[in-house]
């Protein structure tokens, strides 16, 4: 209500014409009523004498004194003050400059006149209202001060005779009007610390009377609202330190005018006011004393010039009296009472805000006597009562949070208690502070040793550690869980507690970091997650689903925070620097879960406990010559609240731990403590064993330990024993309720006569003790039941509070990183269940949000697991996990939709019109888009999506086009095909298996369904779901990631891979029998293809990580290229190609490429079937990788491996000629030349293996028929590799010269290993079925042998190597008639020029004059032999012509170089043995043609002829 500040805005003639009227308003409803319908008269005869007297006359009093006597001269007197007010009014220029309280007091005698009806009181309180209105009242007014004091005292004891309650309720409204008027208008400054008090009273009073109507005491709770607003508004210019002072010294100086409020609901109309129900009754009984307890003796109506205004004492005086009101133990209130109390406090609360923490005062009274109330009140089952109450914490707690850190705690941890559902088997062990009187127990926060909460529960799950760490460390009792409403209004309260950025750090710093402490944030956030979830100990769905929102939304809000703290370091705070630093807080979080853990363990088995507390160094690691390992235990036990109390005295009073017991002991200060406070401290650390001698032991030890502090009165240790005794059993004697008669004081005393070393204890010394324990029990732990535990409890956490310091408040970060790894797979699992079930848009719109944030927390803090966990989660939202229902994969029609050929299938339709599935699949690949380095687990289920819609074809082309040696680029078939022979391939050989990529994906053969409007219309919308996936930019970043990212997502596609071929085939093959003795085959499985194609692609693009990956891709591709037979040919085909794809890094990495010649030998090593059948990939893949990496392959190891490789695919003809051109390659002339030492041989084996099969082929064509065409190098691409093989030879043996002319070889080594091999070769097909063959190896080796450095002036032994080993069987070869039925027509040719190689030969490397010594007369003579039977094979053929002539010619030479001379020319032994076996030999086919050709002298001739 808004009031002038001055009277002088206003014109002094209103003002007055207000006043004159008001006047007239009261006087007039005065006379309407008859008891003042003659008051005029009366005040005329009253005031006639003196009148009488000024103008001389004599006037008679006794008449006018009888006439007035009684009520009638009170009522006068009311009336003659309007009168005289009224004259003076009249008289007055300016009424402002006239005194307040002069132009107030007849209105204030009416009001306080008991002879007042509610009329006439109701027109004066409208009069008071209209002079504030109008500003006559102003704080310029003259004698203000004494006019609101007067005001104040008058309005609280406003008198009037009842009439109708409707009426009387009219003036008390008007009193609340007129007080608002005062207290909030521009006068409401002046008033003092009673006047407030006073006001306040009254309203307060009136809303507490039940006898008035609901409308009046709303009214007035209103009115109060708004006073209390205003007063505590006043705080805000209060100086606390000032005030306070203040505060203190008035209590000292003048204790017996405290200001003293009180409110009772019993009584009268109001604090104010007489509800005379009987309108005869005396005014006296207007007094009202029963309806309230005044403030003191009424106060004087003078001026108090120097009066302060009001200030800390009335705003103390409210708070004291609004908080006394809610004691749930005082029957005096009811609820209604209390509900009134708690709207009043709350408004104060937020009207004041932190202000009133600042007043010491103040927060005495809250943080002690507010709280508890309120916490017992939370309790109530009157649901206005209990959602005020809720309301109220919720305030203070937002307000004064600094200061009430144990009480946060306390509220929190019964909330949690209360929303939770209960815990089967769960129970008490001890007492704890609980919330109401009852029996049942709740958490004690940090209770101080003897209090008896023995621990916290950790929020981890048990698989987490230990399972001591979970809630087997608390003594949790079963607390009633809230339902229906109150439940709501519960869990409102904790969103609305919850609901500042730094609340859950604030929880995690304060509590989570604090030994002493629950762990409140863990213990919150798993009531959240677990009460997002459905749960069956909740009443209604709707109240379920509330639960569920606020429970996700505190969540989502939790990570929204964190992630704006890690995104923006401005939004946060810093760390205060006078606090512990958050590395000291971390590590006591550590350290508390360790001592959470060894207590469990201790008070399950103390001897394990111990060794866990030692192996952990939480015990025994202080060890010093001052500290000995009993006092160190000591130490432990007795500053862990941890420790079961019960227990902890038994384990004490054991025997064999005296000494431990002694060292406890003396861990307490004694010294000038009462021995009964003594005793009560010990008792209240441990509980007292039930063993008489245990009893005994500790207090013997208790006895020595107090009487060394030497305490007054006691002269000796045994004394103090007895005592100690006599008060444990006065303790049991005044407080056991079974104890029906209990000691006096007397009956101590005696009891306790000449204990004191034979004398007695004072009388005041036991007296003290005597009363200190019957006015206060010893309450030991596992005692504190009902309302005396509760009491005790509260006060041991008061006790801590003043030791545990303030709550800090800080939105700092760097406590993040750990409670997100302590609570993340909750939260996301969570939110995971909103995702999926909850209808809601905007639910839905969060939880999607909130993913995003995990996944960024994940990344900001290291995280794999939680990226994982992430990306599980949404996974199983999508829906694309589901496997095919069918081993094939059936046809799904093919819809041309704009020019898009879509794939109408199952999942194309299901995942179109699954729109949450459609979000997740979207959030999912966004968030791992550009986070792949933070996933490890979850490529599981990345691929296993891909896997699926690539069986579904709704994968992007991208993602299909495979690499190929052969073809480039390949699509995987999703349905397998029979290899074919292509007829019209000029080479002759067979396709590839990876021709049947190129064809369509179904078979046009079988059956493909239809497509409905409805079904292409979803198949549409997954499509664009996939597409703005973006699969392909998820597919480029993998081979960017990081090595350990990227090591993860290609083990994940191994393990898929594996499952769906090596797993598979031994479940299958242990199932079905071998058929015909074949093993079982597992059929096509195009997912298989894919995995191991998308696994071999992201290897190959990430070449620097190939160390890594090698190993993994390479075992699954060993392992089904060893039993390539038992898989479908066009996987084997891809394994192929993909290993030699990974040879390719392989040869260019030094340290792996040994790996590469492991790849080459297991290819070389499948089986012939297999070979033949994927020669063409191997081939490609081998030249590829040769070609790329000349240097790979340099020693005869490895050679022998590419050879190897070489003649296992030669069957193929595309292998084959790739083969030869591979080899072709090598031998070139020219700097591109490759032959080594270490090849040599082996390209020789090549080339004779590419001559002989060349052979075969040719024998088999010929087995066909006479009338077939022979096969030659022009129709024939076998025999044409063939020919240019045996054509490589010379090339071959001129690289061989050229190794022993620059000494890379041994000339020996060389003949043996290299050379005479390769004669042998030509040697061998030298008798080749295929003419042009044969013909050139002849050729080739003609030439070799007569031209080569390594056959000139060879040595007899390599001579005879070369006729027995080359030669003489090649010509014996021609002779055999089988070989002659190859080529009827050819052989002969063949045969005449082996006759002259034969000849040739001889002449060229034995009949040199450097031989004529040579004893080769076997040779020549196997020479001759074979001239024989060439000669005579045929004899209508030109051999039989030839052979003679060759035979001549070497004949002329051999006499030429004089080996073979006829007798008589001096010959020697050997010459004439050779020629005596020449001319045997050859008289057998050509009789005299020696002698002919050599002729005998005639000498010789004739002396024989003689003879």
């Amino acid at each position: 209500m808004a009031h002038p500040v001055s009277s002088h805005s206003r014109p002094p003639a209103p003002l007055k014409h207000v006043m004159l009227s008001e006047i007239v308003a009261v006087t007039s409803i005065m006379r309407k009523n008859s008891r003042w319908a003659s008051s005029s008269l009366v005040v005329t005869s009253r005031d006639s004498p003196a009148l009488g007297t000024n103008m001389g006359l004599r006037i008679s009093s006794p008449a006018h004194q009888t006439r007035v006597s009684g009520r009638g001269i009170r009522e006068a007197e009311l009336m003659a003050g309007f009168l005289q007010l009224k004259r003076g009014v009249k008289d007055m220029n300016d009424i402002r400059q006239a005194n307040l309280t002069d132009l107030l007091s007849p209105f204030f005698s009416i009001l306080r006149s008991p002879l007042s009806t509610g009329p006439i009181t109701s027109a004066a309180l409208s009069a008071l209202h209209s002079f504030f209105v109008c500003g006559l009242i102003a704080p310029d007014s003259p004698g203000l001060d004494a006019a609101l004091i007067e005001l104040s005292s008058t309005i609280s004891h406003c008198k009037f005779e009842a009439s109708d309650s409707s009426g009387d309720e009219v003036v008390l409204l008007k009193i609340m009007t007129v007080i608002q008027d005062c207290l909030c208008g521009s006068v409401g400054g002046g008033l003092g610390d009673i006047e407030v008090c006073e006001m306040l009273e009254t309203v307060l009073t009136t809303c507490c009377q039940m006898r008035l109507s609901e409308t009046l005491r709303r009214s007035a709770e209103t009115t109060m609202h708004t006073l209390v607003r205003v007063v505590f508004s006043k705080l805000y210019s209060l100086d606390p330190e000032e005030e306070e002072a203040k505060l203190l010294a008035t209590a000292a100086d003048d204790a017996e005018t405290e200001l003293r409020m009180s409110v009772t609901t019993e009584g009268e109309l109001s604090s104010s006011t007489k509800d005379e129900t009987d309108t005869e009754k005396d005014s006296a009984q207007t007094e009202g004393k029963q309806s309230i307890e005044e403030i003191g003796p009424e106060m004087p109506v003078v001026p108090s010039v120097n009066r302060p205004a009001f200030g800390l004492p009335s705003i103390l005086e409210l708070l004291r009296v609004l908080v006394n009101v809610l004691d749930p133990n005082d029957q005096q209130h009811t609820d209604s009472t209390r509900l009134m109390a708690l709207g009043i406090l709350n408004a104060a609360f937020e009207e004041s805000g932190s202000m009133m923490a600042k007043f010491p005062s103040l927060k005495a009274i809250v943080v002690d006597t507010g709280c508890k109330f309120l916490f017992q009140l939370a309790r109530s089952e009157n649901t206005m009562v209990l959602h005020w109450a809720l309301r109220t914490i919720s305030t203070i707690l937002d307000t004064m949070r600094i200061h009430l850190k144990l009480q946060q705690e306390l509220f929190l941890t019964f909330t949690i208690d209360r929303l939770a559902p209960p815990i089967p088997g769960n129970f008490n062990k001890g007492g704890t502070l609980m919330l109401s009187n009852s029996k049942s127990r709740s958490y004690s926060p940090s209770p101080k040793p003897g209090t008896p909460a023995t621990g916290s529960p950790s929020v981890a799950p048990v698989d987490k550690g230990d399972a001591e760490t979970t809630a087997s460390t608390s003594s949790r009792p079963v607390v009633p869980p809230a339902r229906g409403e109150t439940r709501d209004m519960i869990l409102e309260t904790l969103s609305n507690i919850a609901g500042h950025p730094s609340f859950m750090v604030d929880l995690y710093t304060n509590y989570d970091c604090d030994i002493n402490c629950e762990d409140l944030f863990e213990r919150l956030v798993d009531f959240l997650t677990k009460t997002v979830h459905p749960t069956n100990h909740v009443g209604s769905m709707e109240s379920q689903r509330n639960a569920q929102y606020i429970c996700l939304d505190l969540l989502l809000s939790f990570v929204n925070d964190m992630t704006a703290r890690v995104e923006n370091d401005e939004s946060t705070s810093a760390w205060p620097s006078d606090s512990l630093s958050a590395e000291t807080l971390l590590q006591k979080k550590s350290k508390k879960q360790l001592i959470l853990t060894g207590a469990t363990r201790f008070n399950s088995k103390p001897k394990t406990g111990l060794a866990f507390l030692e192996e952990n160094k939480l015990i025994y690691a202080d060890l010093s010559p001052e500290i000995s390992k009993p006092r160190s235990l000591a130490i432990f036990l007795k500053g862990s609240n941890r420790i079961d109390k019960r227990l902890l005295g038994d384990f004490l009073s054991r025997p064999d731990n005296t000494e431990l017991l002694k060292e406890y002991m003396s861990l307490f200060d004694f010294k000038d403590k009462p021995i009964a406070e003594a005793i009560r401290e010990l008792l209240e650390a441990f509980r007292l064993p039930g063993e008489s001698q245990q009893i005994s032991r500790i207090a013997e030890t208790f006895a020595a330990a107090y009487f060394a502090a030497k305490p007054a009165e006691i002269k000796s240790e045994d004394a103090t024993h007895v005592l100690t005794f006599s008060i444990i059993m006065l303790n049991t004697d005044q407080h056991n309720p079974s104890i029906r008669k209990r000691m006096t004081i007397d009956d101590y005393k005696r009891n306790l006569r000449g204990v004191n070393d034979g004398s007695d204890f004072s009388d005041e010394f036991l007296q003290n003790i005597f009363d200190s324990i019957r006015k206060r029990e010893i309450i030991m732990p596992e005692e504190h039941t009902g309302l005396l535990g509760f009491e005790y409890a509260w006060k041991e956490l008061l006790t801590r509070s003043r030791q545990t310091g303030d709550f800090i408040v800080c939105n700092t970060s760097a406590f993040d990183k750990e409670m997100f790894k302590a609570v993340w797979r909750p939260v996301i699992s969570a939110i995971a269940y909103a995702f999926i079930t909850f209808e809601d848009d905007y639910i839905i719109q969060r939880a999607i949000a909130g993913f995003r944030q995990c996944a960024t927390l994940a990344g900001h803090f290291g995280l794999p697991d939680v990226f994982d966990y992430v990306v599980v989660s949404l996974s199983q939202a999508t829906g694309l996990l589901s496997e095919p229902p069918l081993s094939q994969v059936p046809n799904y029609p093919v819809i041309d939709v704009e020019g898009q050929a879509i794939t109408v299938s199952r999942l194309s339709v299901e995942f179109g019109t699954n729109f949450r599935g459609q979000l997740a699949a979207v959030v999912l690949f966004n968030i791992v888009n550009g986070n792949g380095n933070f996933l490890r687990e979850g490529w599981t289920q990345i691929f296993e999506m891909l896997k699926n819609l690539f069986l579904y074809s709704m994968l992007p082309t991208r993602m299909l086009q495979m690499e190929d040696f052969l073809g480039g680029v390949a699509i995987i078939p999703l349905q397998g095909t029979q290899l074919q022979k292509n007829p019209s391939r000029n080479d002759g050989g067979l396709l590839s298996a990876l021709s049947s990529y190129l064809m369509a994906p179904y078979s046009s053969d079988q059956y493909v369904p239809e497509a409905t409007d409805a079904d292409i219309e979803n198949s549409l919308s997954a499509v664009d779901c996939i597409k703005s996936c973006r699969l392909d930019e998820l597919y480029s970043q993998i081979i960017q990631l990081e090595p350990e990212a990227l090591v993860a997502a290609v083990r994940a596609l191994e393990a898929l891979a594996h499952e769906r071929t090596v797993a598979k085939l031994k479940i299958n093959s242990d199932d079905v029998p071998p058929v015909d003795g074949q093993p079982y085959q597992l059929p096509y499985d195009p997912a298989s293809v894919f995995l191991l194609e998308i696994m071999v692609s992201i290897t190959m693009q990430a070449p620097q990580n190939i160390e890594e990956l090698w190993p993994i891709v390479f075992e699954h591709l060993s392992t089904l290229l060893k039993s390539s037979t038992q898989y479908s040919i066009l996987l084997i085909e891809r394994a192929v190609v993909c290993l030699l794809r990974l040879c390719q890094l392989l040869a260019q990495n030094p340290s792996l490429r040994d790996q590469a010649y492991v790849a080459f030998d297991l290819l070389a090593g499948l089986p012939t079937n297999i070979s033949n059948l994927v020669g063409e990939q191997i081939m490609a893949g081998l030249i590829h990788v040769i070609e790329k990496n000349k240097d790979i392959i340099k020693y005869q190891t490895e050679w022998n491996l590419i050879f190897a490789l070489i003649r296992s695919t030669m069957s193929r003809a595309e292998a084959a000629r790739m083969s030869l051109e591979l080899v072709e390659s090598l031998t070139a002339e020219g700097t591109n030349n490759a032959v080594t030492t270490d090849n040599f041989v082996g390209l020789l084996t090549v080339c004779d293996d590419f001559v002989t099969l060349a052979g075969t082929v040719q024998e088999q064509h010929q087995h066909r028929g006479r009338r077939v065409e022979p096969l030659t190098s022009a129709n024939s691409p076998i025999i044409s590799r063939a020919k240019k093989a045996i054509d490589l030879l010379p090339s071959l043996h001129q690289k061989l010269v050229s190794f022993v002319q620059s000494t890379q070889i041994e000339e020996n080594q060389a003949w043996k290993t290299m050379a005479l091999p390769l004669l042998i070769v030509l040697g061998r097909h030298s008798v080749h079925p295929t003419r042009e063959i044969r013909h050139n190896a002849i050729s080739h080796l003609q030439r070799i042998l007569l031209g080569s450095p390594l056959t000139n002036d060879a040595e007899q032994k390599k001579v005879e190597e070369v006729f027995n080993r080359v030669v003489f069987p090649l010509v014996d070869e021609l002779l055999r008639p089988q070989v002659a039925a190859r080529d009827p027509q050819g052989m002969p040719e063949t045969r005449l020029r082996g006759s002259a190689l034969l000849c040739k030969v001889f002449m060229h490397l034995e009949l040199r004059e450097s031989r004529v010594k040579t004893d080769f007369r076997l040779l020549w003579i196997q020479v001759l032999d074979l001239l024989d039977r060439l000669m005579n094979v045929n004899r209508g053929d030109q051999l039989y012509e030839a052979v003679p002539e060759s035979l001549k010619n070497v004949l002329l030479v051999m006499n030429a170089v004089g080996i073979l001379v006829p007798p008589g020319s001096g010959e020697d032994e050997l010459q004439k043995t050779l020629w005596l076996n020449t001319h045997e030999r050859m008289e057998r086919f050509l009789p005299g043609y020696l002698t002919e050709v050599i002729p005998i002298p005639d000498t010789v001739t004739a002396e024989s002829n003689t003879s």
